[in-house]
């Protein structure tokens, strides 16, 4: 198992994504890290979750892609907007 703040984290991809969705999510992946890592702009994170929602429109999607993440990094990517969502604070910072 990877450490949680391996770098190199095999991330969660759906089968027929293009180069421009596999941005996207790994864009996601990296954001909710920079949260769990020291802290991330709010409007970035939920910037880039708005991105990401365009490529996994599937809340099923969304929830299974956001446990294999989950397994591989221990980062929750629903812990992690639901916090940027609901919170007016400039820097989201997640705790482990």
């Amino acid at each position: 198992m990877l450490m949680a703040n391996d770098a190199n984290f095999n991330y969660p991809m759906l089968a027929g994504w293009d180069t421009n969705d596999i941005v996207k999510a790994s864009a996601l992946y990296s954001a909710v890290s920079e949260a769990y890592e020291g802290g991330i702009s709010r409007d970035k994170l939920l910037a880039v979750y708005a991105d990401f929602k365009t490529v996994v429109t599937s809340k099923d999607e969304e929830k299974k892609i956001g446990k294999q993440f989950e397994a591989e990094s221990h980062y929750s990517i629903y812990r992690t907007i639901q916090t940027a969502q609901q919170s007016t604070r400039k820097m989201i910072v997640m705790e482990g």
